[in-house]
């Protein structure tokens, strides 16, 4: 187990963020971030499966089949798309749904997404590698439309831009 590793590696992920959520004004968001990243339930997963250059939950998804860490984690934290999925009212079946992320929990996701590159890319980081691990993501996310065009519209701005100019937006326009 690296315990000491991995607290490190998510006490400096949530550090971060917060630094990015307080650019914006995201304040409380930024100081409660992944908060149960620390409860046994993903803390002991973490140090167990810790590698340095990943989540440790890809590590226990290859091991077991499922992340147990994950599966607790983002039923807790609305910064991420999984937890806005619900069953769907207009499908006979019952089917899953995304439902629509209010801006401040995009903005969120987005700030998650620069620091978890941040922490694992170290000094390969270039404000493009959050948009393209979006865009390598094996199936498209299932994010409601008006979520997905925000958020893609953000990693394109972060990515030609660049963090200042994005930032700026997003602290005038998006949660203005």
């Amino acid at each position: 187990m690296k315990i000491w590793k991995h607290f490190k590696t998510i006490t400096y992920h949530r550090y971060l963020v917060m630094k990015g959520c307080f650019r914006v004004g995201l304040y409380w968001q930024g100081l409660v971030h992944d908060l149960s990243k620390y409860s046994l339930t993903e803390f002991l997963v973490g140090a167990k499966y810790y590698q340095g250059d990943r989540s440790p939950n890809n590590a226990e998804r290859e091991n077991i089949g499922y992340s147990s860490a994950w599966l607790h984690h983002k039923g807790r934290n609305k910064h991420h798309y999984e937890y806005w999925l619900d069953y769907s009212t207009k499908n006979i079946a019952g089917g899953m749904a995304p439902a629509p992320m209010p801006n401040r929990y995009i903005v969120e996701m987005l700030m998650d997404r620069i620091a978890a590159c941040k922490v694992y890319r170290k000094g390969n980081y270039t404000d493009r590698a959050p948009l393209e691990y979006y865009l390598k993501g094996k199936d498209p996310a299932p994010l409601h439309e008006k979520t997905k065009v925000l958020l893609e519209k953000l990693l394109h701005m972060l990515a030609e831009k660049g963090e200042a100019e994005t930032f700026a937006y997003i602290r005038k326009k998006v949660l203005n």
